[in-house]
């Protein structure tokens, strides 16, 4: 496998090992030394003849043999000449724990693109710089300066944080959590996330992929890899910092919805990788992965000796959807007969405060009999009565029996110490909240629902070579014009050209004017403002509706240029659009944002000027497949209001699909337009009609 010379190396030479105990080039050799490597470690360091009474070598180049992996810890400044001696002998890869490169300012950045383009050059594979190092408990490697080696395991980690990942050792090794893999990106300046997300996708020793990561390197690569590796093995990732799409919010509705972070969360969804906040989080979600055994659906069947934990545990799975439906009717009759009068046998079944582990014991039986159990969470409470250890030993056996998955809850401390760790030894799951039982199945139900989804089916919807070539000359002019902000009549006709339909609409430059058009169009009519710096109409008084008459038509014209005067004396007015009044449907906002990362997102919610205060909208990557158009429509809160409340109609999904496409095509073919919105698009029984649309061009 490619990368294997960094995870799995017969050779490595540590370039600047130390003899003195305080520096990281003694803690590294040392580590490799003293740990139980097996393969053949060579120290270099001019200064010396031998270090931890191991020949030492002045430079890489001396070393008798081909190295597979060269460690480096020398001083920045050196770094350039040892990665060439390390191109000259032939290093097939290289880990750069030095700091000093790009993340103390341009000296270190102009460092870093000189050790990238020898490294290249020479194809070289790196890490870091800047980096904790890289560790394999499987071959005992400890190649970084973290003290100890965590315990053997089949989950790898991936940080971009050094000093997160000895947190994360250090705490592996207190809680006796398994670790197969570690690797330590650092300033990623040549490998990066989307390398070891791979590697790891096709290590036959890691079933769990973990990783933290503060920003991606290549959103694009980074999302193939991702969808790949995700629908064979959970990828859990903390993902931290913003991206600067908040730098550019107030440009559009679309752009300020989007949020800093919104990007990688729809990225995160749409690849299949589960995100989590915190550290506690991150282990919580992959010990329920060490089960290895996945439910066929969301029923969980829940025991507990205690109501209290039960109806957290039911309030939590009714919050994430998971189902906590009865046993079947045999099975209730059943457990009639071996609990008590007062056991509660709905779901949670409640086996009472005096049951011991014979109790529990019948219920897990029949639980693995009964087809509607798909999942069993046992919550323990430690009661007077109470055989902590045996209950303990009952859920371990009953879990080898079945390929359902088992996992616990023991809630306390002292008393349930041990049935915890009689638990952990067997890689039973166990909790001590509920809650967090409960959410970490549900991420389970998530991973093998994803696993088990159709592939995303991508359709071009077939716009005529002639609108997309008048759309490329209009976006042309623009750009020549210098505009970025295109509102009004070229808005209009960009959308129009790529399948939307607006009112009919004309451009009125007097009061007269106004009155004369309104009659040709018919009342009611809407009046809008028509000026190049205005995107936010309504903001500046800029916007009449349901007007009836002559005069009401004459006196808006009036108010409206007034208005906008008095807010923007130097916005320049080409006039005041009279509108079509569209009096039925429901409004929705559609739209697009940029971002650095990821690339165009595109936005579905409910629309009209409260759209930034309710905020009821959902997103998704372009391209968009059909599929995901229709899940951005169930993802809204306000989606009952489309299906049609007291005898009203609903609306058409069918269309609002078709859009969602429409503008995913747009963008794919002109990646210069970074936003669109259109606000509202009335939405009626059939079809739909775009009211107001601007875009942002680059």
């Amino acid at each position: 496998m490619l990368l294997n010379f960094i995870f799995n190396p017969e050779t490595i030479a540590v370039i600047g090992a130390s003899e003195d105990e305080k520096k990281i080039g003694h803690v590294v050799l040392k580590n490799l030394v003293q740990q139980g490597y097996k393969g053949k470690v060579y120290p270099v360091n001019p200064k010396r003849k031998e270090i931890l009474n191991i020949k030492c070598y002045p430079s890489v180049l001396e070393i008798p043999e081909k190295i597979d992996l060269a460690i480096i810890v020398v001083p920045a400044k050196a770094v350039p000449f040892v990665m060439k001696d390390c191109a000259q002998a032939g290093v097939k890869g290289v880990v750069v724990i030095t700091a000093g490169f790009k993340e103390i300012g341009e000296e270190g950045a102009k460092l870093e693109k000189e050790i990238t383009e020898i490294a290249r050059k020479a194809g070289i594979k790196m890490v870091g710089p800047n980096c904790l190092g890289v560790i394999n408990t499987l071959i005992n490697m400890n190649a970084t300066f973290a003290p100890d080696l965590p315990p053997k395991g089949k989950i790898s980690l991936f940080s971009q944080s050094g000093a997160l990942g000895v947190a994360l050792i250090d705490w592996a090794i207190e809680n006796k959590f398994g670790f197969g893999k570690f690797i330590s990106l650092g300033n990623k300046a040549d490998l990066n996330e989307c390398d070891f997300l791979e590697y790891f996708g096709n290590d036959p020793d890691t079933d769990i992929i973990l990783g933290y990561i503060e920003d991606v390197k290549n959103g694009k690569r980074f999302l193939e890899v991702a969808q790949r590796v995700a629908k064979i093995k959970p990828v859990i990732i903390i993902k931290s910092g913003a991206t600067e799409a908040g730098a550019r919010a107030a440009s559009s509705h679309t752009g300020a919805l989007a949020g800093s972070d919104r990007a990688f969360t729809e990225a995160f969804k749409k690849a299949g990788i589960i995100r989590v906040n915190g550290i506690q989080e991150l282990f919580d979600i992959a010990e329920i992965f060490k089960v290895k055994k996945f439910p066929k659906g969301r029923r969980l069947l829940v025991i507990t000796n205690a109501g209290g934990p039960g109806i957290i545990a039911a309030d939590t799975a009714d919050k994430l959807g998971i189902k906590l439906d009865p046993m079947s009717r045999e099975s209730i009759e059943t457990l009639i007969d071996k609990l008590p009068p007062t056991a509660s046998l709905y779901n949670p079944i409640d086996v009472i405060g005096d049951a011991t582990s014979e109790r529990y014991k019948v219920v897990l039986e029949q639980a693995i009999k009964d087809p509607v159990v798909e999942g069993v969470c046992v919550i323990l409470t430690p009661q007077a009565v109470t055989d902590v250890e045996n209950i303990a030993k009952e859920i371990a056996d009953k879990s080898q029996k079945t390929d359902k998955p088992i996992f616990a809850c023991f809630i306390g401390g002292r008393k349930v110490k041990e049935g915890i760790s009689l638990l952990k030894k067997v890689e039973i799951p166990c909790y001590q909240d509920p809650s967090t039982a409960i959410s970490a199945y549900r991420k389970l139900v998530d991973f093998i629902e994803f696993k088990n989804k159709k592939e995303l089916e991508y359709i071009k919807i077939d716009i005529p070579e002639e609108n997309k070539q008048k759309v490329s000359l209009i976006l042309e002019a623009l750009q020549d014009a210098g505009v970025t902000a295109v509102g009004d009549e070229n808005a209009t006709k960009i959308l129009s050209l790529y399948g939307f339909k607006f009112p009919k609409r004309s451009l009125a430059r007097t009061p007269e004017e106004a009155v004369k058009l309104a009659e040709e169009i018919g009342y009611p009519v809407v009046m809008k403002i028509s000026s190049p710096q205005i995107l936010h109409k309504t903001d500046v008084g800029g916007v009449k509706l349901n007007l009836r008459n002559a005069d009401e038509v004459y006196n808006a014209f009036i108010d409206i240029t007034l208005n906008v005067k008095r807010f923007m004396p130097n916005a320049y007015i080409k006039g005041v659009m009279v509108c079509e009044m569209i009096t039925e449907g429901k409004e929705v906002i559609l739209g697009v944002t940029y971002d650095k990362t990821f690339g165009h997102m595109i936005m579905f919610g409910l629309g009209g000027i409260y759209v930034e205060v309710l905020k009821d909208v959902s997103f998704r990557i372009v391209p968009v497949a059909k599929q995901e158009a229709y899940e951005m429509i169930e993802e809204i809160k306000g989606k009952k209001l489309l299906e049609g409340v007291r005898g009203e109609k609903p609306c058409d999904k069918e269309d609002i699909v078709d859009k969602i496409l429409r503008l995913s095509q747009l963008v794919m073919d002109f990646p210069l337009i970074k936003e669109i919105d259109i606000n509202p698009y009335v939405v009626k029984y059939k079809g739909g009609i775009a009211l107001d649309a601007r875009i942002i061009i680059s």
